[in-house]
């Protein structure tokens, strides 16, 4: 019989969403009784003829409605775009519909990462837009408290609304020191709550 799981759904377009989700799925594993299952979601196109593999070519496999209706909470992660979530993430949450019919993600907590590429990039908005959905669903949206040391001292990514990071323009996501530690805290703060309310 499989451990209890936190979901770690996201889309990365380059890269730092998915060092993130990484890191986020360390810290739910540093809680005993919890594991992390990282997925993602595939790309959509504006060209309507464009499909994907069925298997990702590298990294997470894709998100299935049973991963999510199935999870002990959820941390999901998306970079910035004009201060909301990417369409690929926004696309799925859209099709679970019967999760929300049924109740299923009722009392789960959940939480948030993002990436911006610029300090002013909409990251606040963007986790605050992607709870949205998830309150619709019942569930109970987690973020980072202050008692974590790293959000007081960061000069990055990291909010009280969950992880971000500020993607500098290089061709490898370097998540700073600050930024990692307040991913890992919100791992361990969502597998941790997700222990206590089931």
């Amino acid at each position: 019989m499989s451990l209890p799981y936190v979901l770690v759904l996201y889309y990365s377009r380059y890269g730092a969403t998915e060092k993130m989700a990484q890191l986020i799925a360390r810290g739910v594993e540093e809680i005993p009784g919890v594991e992390a299952r990282v997925r993602t979601v595939p790309p959509v196109s504006p060209d309507t003829e464009a499909t994907e593999p069925i298997v990702p070519e590298s990294g997470a496999i894709y998100c299935a409605e049973d991963d999510l209706r199935n999870c002990q909470g959820l941390a999901l992660g998306s970079p910035t775009r004009f201060g909301n979530m990417a369409a690929p993430l926004k696309y799925f949450i859209d099709t679970t519909g019967s999760l929300w019919a049924s109740g299923s993600l009722i009392d789960k907590p959940v939480g948030a990462f993002t990436s911006s590429a610029s300090m002013h990039g909409g990251q606040e908005s963007t986790l605050l837009t992607m709870a949205i959905p998830m309150l619709h669903h019942g569930m109970i949206y987690c973020g980072i408290p202050y008692s974590e040391s790293a959000l007081n001292a960061t000069q990055t990514g990291g909010t009280p609304y969950g992880a971000s990071h500020l993607a500098d323009t290089g061709d490898k996501p370097n998540i700073s020191d600050h930024e990692r530690e307040l991913c890992i805290a919100l791992g361990k703060r969502i597998a941790s709550l997700s222990a206590r309310l089931s």
